[in-house]
């Protein structure tokens, strides 16, 4: 899955993932390759994202919204 994570003063991610977990607004979930799509708002919390190479990567957000697509990830924040 391919992930970018946009703020409104630069893009704070852009790679391949395997596992995303978000503080969805009403309550956390995870997106996995071959998600349905889905369109959701986020709330302040902890964004987790697992890259392809073995990574692992956590990013403090403020809130936003998450569009997944085929595979295709963008989430935008207020801040990261």
């Amino acid at each position: 899955m391919h992930l970018e994570i946009i703020t409104p003063d630069k893009k704070v991610f852009e790679g391949d993932v395997s596992l995303i977990q978000l503080p969805g607004s009403k309550g956390g979930f995870e997106i996995l390759k071959n998600h349905a799509p889905i369109i959701s708002t986020l709330e302040k919390g902890v964004l987790k994202i697992k890259e392809t190479n073995g990574g692992e990567q956590h990013f403090e957000v403020d809130g936003g919204v998450i569009e997944n697509k085929a595979n295709k990830i963008i989430v935008l924040v207020e801040s990261a």
